[in-house]
Parts: C-alpha cells; sequence; structure tokens
C-alpha cells in the first residue's frame, strides 16, 4: 500500500512540472497575441462595470504573482500582466477582478478560504515537524497519538486546497463572461484566453491531489496500511 502512494504523489509531482511548464508556455503564446488594453485596464474596466470602486490595482513584482488581497481590497497584478496589452494579461486581470467581484456579493466559497487562512497558516507551518516527530514515534514505539495529530492539522491544509477549487473556477467563470459580454475580446482571442485560464486552473488541481495524496498517505499509518 505505501508503493501505491509513493506512486501516486510521484505521479502528482511530475503532473504537477507538466503543468506548471505548460501554463508558462500558454502565457507565452499567448502574450503574443495583441490587444488594445492593458491588464491594469481591463480590472479597472471589469470592477468600475461590476460597481466596485474601493478596491486599488497594484503592480507586484514576479511573473504568475497575481492575485487578490481580501485583507487590503487590493488586485495585485505582476508587471507583465499590468502594463501589458495581450490576451495573456486580459485573462489573468479579469480572473483576478474574478475574485474582487466574489468578495464584493459575499461568494460563499470564498468566505470560507478566507475563514481558513490563519488556521492553514498556523497548519502548514508546524504540521510537517509533527508529522516526522510522529512517524518516527510511530515505527519505534508504535504509539500513534502524536501522528493523529499531525495528519488533523495536514487536513486542514488539505480541505484548503479543495476549497480553492470552486474559488478559482468561479472566478474564471466571471472573467470569461465579463469579457464577452464586455466584448473585450473577439471568438479566437475568447478561445485563447479560456485555454490561458483553463492550465491556470489545472495547477490548482494538480495541488490538491498532490495534498490528498500526502493526507492518504501518513493516514494509512493509522489504519494499519503501512504493511
Amino acid at each position: 500500500m505505501t508503493i501505491l502512494f509513493w506512486i501516486l504523489i510521484i505521479a502528482c509531482s511530475l503532473g504537477g512540472m507538466f503543468v506548471s511548464r505548460r501554463l508558462q508556455s500558454k502565457f507565452q503564446e499567448y502574450s503574443n497575441t495583441p490587444l488594445h488594453m492593458t491588464g491594469k485596464e481591463v480590472a479597472e474596466k471589469m470592477l468600475k462595470d461590476n460597481g466596485i470602486y474601493d478596491v486599488q490595482i497594484i503592480s507586484t513584482a514576479g511573473q504568475l504573482t497575481d492575485h487578490y488581497n481580501p485583507a487590503d481590497k487590493t488586485v495585485n497584478l505582476s508587471e507583465v500582466v499590468y502594463n501589458q496589452s495581450n490576451v495573456a494579461a486580459a485573462a489573468v486581470a479579469a480572473h483576478e477582478c474574478g475574485h474582487a467581484i466574489q468578495h464584493a456579493r459575499s461568494y460563499s466559497m470564498l468566505q470560507l478560504r478566507s475563514a481558513l487562512v490563519p488556521m492553514v497558516g498556523f497548519s502548514s507551518k508546524i504540521s510537517s515537524m509533527i508529522l516526522f516527530a510522529g512517524v518516527m514515534l510511530y515505527f519505534f514505539m508504535h504509539i500513534k497519538w502524536l501522528l493523529m495529530i499531525g495528519v488533523t492539522f495536514f487536513a486542514v491544509t488539505t480541505l484548503f486546497t479543495f476549497v480553492t477549487l470552486p474559488v478559482e473556477f468561479d472566478a474564471s467563470k466571471r472573467a470569461m463572461e465579463w469579457l464577452k459580454g464586455a466584448r473585450i475580446v473577439n471568438t479566437e482571442q475568447e478561445t485563447q484566453a479560456k485555454d490561458a485560464l483553463k492550465w491556470a486552473a489545472m495547477t490548482y488541481i494538480v495541488a490538491a491531489m498532490a495534498s490528498l495524496a500526502n493526507l492518504l498517505y501518513y493516514a494509512s499509518f493509522l489504519m494499519g496500511g503501512d504493511d
């Protein structure tokens, strides 16, 4: 059973590498499709069209570092997205604004994810240490209580990765509906934007599956599956 879990973990790791490279490739490809608006302008218009005026749009360093911060209501766009006028930039900017709209509309799954953030921050810091100590204690003394605590903390992190999925899917859906409805993209550009966001979503799917695989691996010890 342990071998099966390791195969699953390795498969998730390889899948994550493939998806990451594919996403970068798609972003680069669709960055060559020009658009009449920069990512910043797309974000400004999408927020305005949705009646949102209390969200600030910020340029942040790095590549694919784009995110929405509900704590200070900021749409953080990487420099290439913020400044450039292409389909990839528009798709990413609209997606992040999708999160801002979720926040403004009190989207339940975003609220749940935000509520989990403090617990995840704490769990992620200590779960690996507790799991390591718990496994050692189990192997040498067959005592499971510490491992059980570690699995519980890690389960919170795994739950967070799965709660993130509908949040990301919904943000992309809002982005595509607006890009099409506001006539920011034509038919060909719409297809490209959808493809870019699809590969971005795949990174979250792979992360969730990898987290689940790790959780099941450690939980298997508690269920006597370490034979």
